[in-house]
């Protein structure tokens, strides 16, 4: 991964080496933090950042849920993200917010321990390869499941959720695959260990509803609107996993991942970068490299405007 010479911590911008925390923060023991992926493309008319004012809306929900209230407005958490991105002088990057809990009392009980807040960035090509772009991924259905809502929300991203996918993802990783799909606990399509899954059949897009235990993916809901938009039929519907082996097209979609077709799953080869899936993800990339108009209220201009 490449570095960046400076973070944004608790309302500074350190160096980059600077950036640490106490052996007893919190968050490191009990996973009690929460994040957003997001990011900036370099367009036309400058550094773009792809729908920010969801990623900052979804941080403090998910927070909220965690009963972790954030030190910093959500237009004090904007402001800084432009900072850090041109204090580092990216022209494009990932961006990855966290609040989480301190350093303080040890125990379960999160609530005397500080909430602090950092921004990192750096730049961040194609999560799953260049090449997966075009050429696709496999797949491996997981063996572990997705946490389902009574267990911990799904609709919140947070820090010690994510070893459900970590698991996931070691496990394909293992039996020689790129990535992970996890079933819910009812055995129904959730989503990958970091994307939102979608199926072509027959023209049609499907994808498994919220209700299914996937994240409320903000690409999830950028790809819905696209396809909407271009004339698709969508249907947010359960589906098993032979309605993944039988598509015509599967793709990935997510912010680090973007649009990225799947070429197989257990072994049972799909459509790769079918028709379908090339327009959308080319309607995609068109938008946020700033060449589509349709969708240009997605994209935040201009970063680094109020930096001095």
């Amino acid at each position: 991964m490449s570095r960046s010479d400076l973070i944004w911590m608790n309302g500074e911008l350190v160096a980059y080496e600077d950036a640490k925390v106490h052996v007893l923060t919190h968050a490191l023991h009990y996973g009690t933090g929460v994040f957003e992926g997001v990011r900036a493309y370099e367009t036309p008319r400058g550094t773009a950042i792809f729908r920010h004012a969801d990623h900052i809306d979804r941080l403090f929900r998910s927070a909220s849920l965690y009963h972790m209230e954030i030190p910093f407005s959500k237009e004090e958490i904007r402001a800084a993200t432009h900072e850090v991105i041109v204090r580092n002088g990216f022209k494009s990057c990932y961006i990855r917010p966290l609040v989480f809990r301190g350093a303080g009392p040890m125990g379960l009980y999160p609530l005397d321990n500080p909430v602090e807040v950092i921004i990192a960035v750096w730049p961040w090509g194609a999560y799953l390869g260049e090449e997966a772009l075009d050429k696709g991924v496999s797949c491996k259905i997981s063996s572990f499941r997705r946490i389902g809502p009574n267990t911990l929300p799904p609709a919140a991203k947070a820090s010690g959720q994510y070893i459900n996918s970590v698991l996931a993802k070691l496990e394909a990783s293992r039996c020689g695959f790129d990535e992970a799909i996890l079933l819910n606990e009812e055995g129904y399509v959730a989503d990958g260990s970091g994307e939102n899954v979608f199926v072509v059949r027959d023209g049609v897009l499907y994808t498994p509803p919220t209700t299914a235990s996937c994240l409320p993916g903000i690409t999830r809901a950028t790809v819905i609107r696209m396809a909407t938009a271009l004339g698709i039929e969508v249907r947010q519907t359960n589906l098993v996993r032979t309605d993944l082996y039988f598509g015509d097209e599967v793709f990935l979609c997510g912010t680090a991942a973007e649009v990225t077709p799947v070429a197989s799953i257990d072994g049972h080869q799909t459509g790769g970068r079918g028709p379908l899936t090339k327009q959308l993800q080319d309607t995609f990339f068109a938008t946020v490299n700033g060449h589509d108009e349709r969708f240009a209220d997605m994209l935040e201009y201009p970063v680094g405007a109020e930096v001095a």
